[in-house]
């Protein structure tokens, strides 16, 4: 049997967790671009995170680290718009970069411990009890799924939904693809390091190794909120992310009652990515033999 507390946890990592999905929804689903930047812009929030909380400044962290993963964003996109890399590279590129830029955001340690620092969750400890850190980020992931909805049905928001589906036509219509590529990276990118702000802030430590198969978890929770919501409209799409998130978390949970050793976790999370975008092919070829 689950307990209480680990459905507690994975509700509470699920919600966090689901600010990848978002930024992937972004990324991925509509500007059609694998962002590999991912992996280093979430241990980039980790690390701007910890930092200021170390300071004293928990609630600054936040935003700040937002601020920081739009500049990661934005080196991507610069290097693919700009300097005509292909997209999966420019990722790749700036998320070696960032290995260095965030080991010196923690003054050059591999990890930084807050246990002894104030957090958002702690603040808020006495008014919430046991569900100090639920409740927080349920709110901050619900937030930012409501902004992101709204968003993408701005007009700036319509013309991000065009470019990843058809860029030839958007250049047509006069809409500069390279601005739109950009704010889409950079509001991504901004939602993975406030994941990864969250996170570090939630367990009270950062390390420089948090950020590692970010994309692929993030994935899978998409996938599985794909597979929930196959013809939905974007607020359904979104949504969808976010429970895939959550659903994942309890996948996760249950290999772990199962007694795996915690290190088959990311061989896990690759299994199931592969098995929801290979699955309904397999299906497919299976009805044309048929």
């Amino acid at each position: 049997m689950i307990s209480s507390a680990v459905i507690l946890s994975a509700l509470e990592l699920g919600c966090i967790y689901a600010l990848v999905a978002l930024a992937l929804y972004l990324s991925y689903r509509t500007l059609n671009i694998a962002d590999m930047t991912t992996d280093g812009a979430f241990t980039l929030g980790c690390a701007v995170s910890a930092t200021l909380a170390v300071a004293g400044h928990p609630i600054l962290a936040i935003p700040a680290a937002m601020i920081a993963g739009a500049l990661a964003g934005f080196v991507t996109a610069f290097l693919q718009t700009k300097m005509k890399i292909p997209s999966i590279l420019a990722g790749i590129i700036t998320n070696t970069g960032l290995y260095t830029v965030n080991l010196a955001v923690m003054g050059f340690s591999s990890n930084v411990n807050m246990l002894k620092s104030a957090t958002v969750f702690t603040m808020v400890k006495p008014l919430l009890g046991t569900f100090y850190r639920l409740i927080p980020g349920a709110l901050i992931a619900a937030v930012a799924a409501l902004l992101l909805i709204a968003f993408l049905r701005t007009r700036l928001g319509l013309s991000i939904r065009a470019t990843g589906d058809n860029p030839d036509m958007v250049r047509a219509s006069s809409i500069n693809t390279a601005f739109t590529i950009t704010v889409g990276l950079c509001v991504a990118n901004a939602l993975t390091a406030l994941s990864g702000a969250v996170l570090a802030q939630y367990q009270r430590t950062a390390d420089i190794n948090l950020g590692t198969g970010m994309v692929i978890i993030g994935l899978a929770s998409l996938i599985i909120g794909d597979t929930l919501t196959p013809k939905g409209r974007v607020h359904t799409k979104i949504l969808g992310a976010l429970a895939g998130s959550v659903i994942y978390r309890f996948i996760i949970a249950i290999a772990l009652r199962l007694d795996l050793p915690s290190e088959c976790l990311k061989l896990i999370s690759a299994v199931i990515v592969a098995l929801a975008i290979g699955l309904p092919a397999l299906g497919g070829e299976k009805k044309g033999v048929a």
